[in-house]
């Protein structure tokens, strides 16, 4: 599967480049309208490989508390913030990015600084489940910016690419429609994240067990889950 999606993604890199090329030389705006479904599907592919923060969505969708349509407002300020993070720096802070051969397209900085944002969320998590508060005004918000604020490669280099064929609005125009293919991706796992948490709650409701209680164990498991993938991704 992954070897699949990986060749999906270069074909489609391939096709992406020429329109771009082709819109450097003509300027028709017709060019990137043809390929913003294929740049939706490029990001949904993309967005299916291992990372982009789905474990990290998930844990926390099923340990938020919050409601289907503030969790699914999660994911795509996710999406957003990951994709976005890509285009900021392209456009304006490109001494942050990496740019050696094995670190190519990386971002330490912001890398170091969302790691430290999800030690912080899985913290809360786990301070909730100790002493019994529901969930603060924007906590979902702020959980998807700090899960997307790692850039996205992808992104990048269509946004390097373009800007280097001089025409960085073809890179935004592209950035758009990854935003919604990975968005889409992320929307969808948040989705079934939440249900099975619902449903969880739902059968240990028909038990008889109390759901508050039920609710502070999952609050903690999700935190130290949250912790132990922050963590490790900063150790290594």
């Amino acid at each position: 599967m992954l070897d699949f999606l990986v060749s999906v993604q270069t074909a489609i890199r391939s096709s992406l480049s020429g329109s771009v090329e082709s819109f450097a030389t003509t300027h028709d705006l017709s060019v990137l309208l043809a390929i913003l479904p294929i740049t939706l599907i490029f990001g949904a592919a993309h967005a299916l490989t291992p990372g982009h923060g789905k474990s990290v969505l998930a844990v926390y969708a099923v340990g938020s508390e919050l409601p289907r349509l503030q969790v699914l407002l999660t994911a795509v300020v996710q999406a957003v913030t990951h994709i976005g993070m890509a285009v900021v720096l392209a456009l304006v802070a490109n001494s942050l990015i990496t740019r050696t051969i094995v670190g190519a397209g990386q971002a330490p900085a912001l890398e170091l600084i969302s790691r430290a944002l999800l030690v912080a969320v899985g913290g809360w998590l786990i301070l909730r489940a100790v002493v019994g508060r529901t969930h603060v005004h924007g906590e979902g918000i702020f959980a998807g910016v700090a899960a997307g604020l790692v850039p996205c490669p992808l992104t990048l280099f269509l946004m390097f690419f373009a800007a280097s064929r001089g025409v960085p609005e073809a890179g935004i125009t592209l950035a758009f429609g990854m935003v919604l293919g990975v968005g889409t991706v992320l929307v969808v796992v948040a989705l079934a994240s939440v249900l099975a948490r619902d449903h969880v709650l739902r059968l240990m409701n028909r038990h008889g067990v109390a759901l508050r209680n039920v609710t502070r164990v999952v609050d903690a498991l999700a935190g130290m889950l949250l912790l132990i993938l922050a963590m490790s991704e900063l150790a290594g």
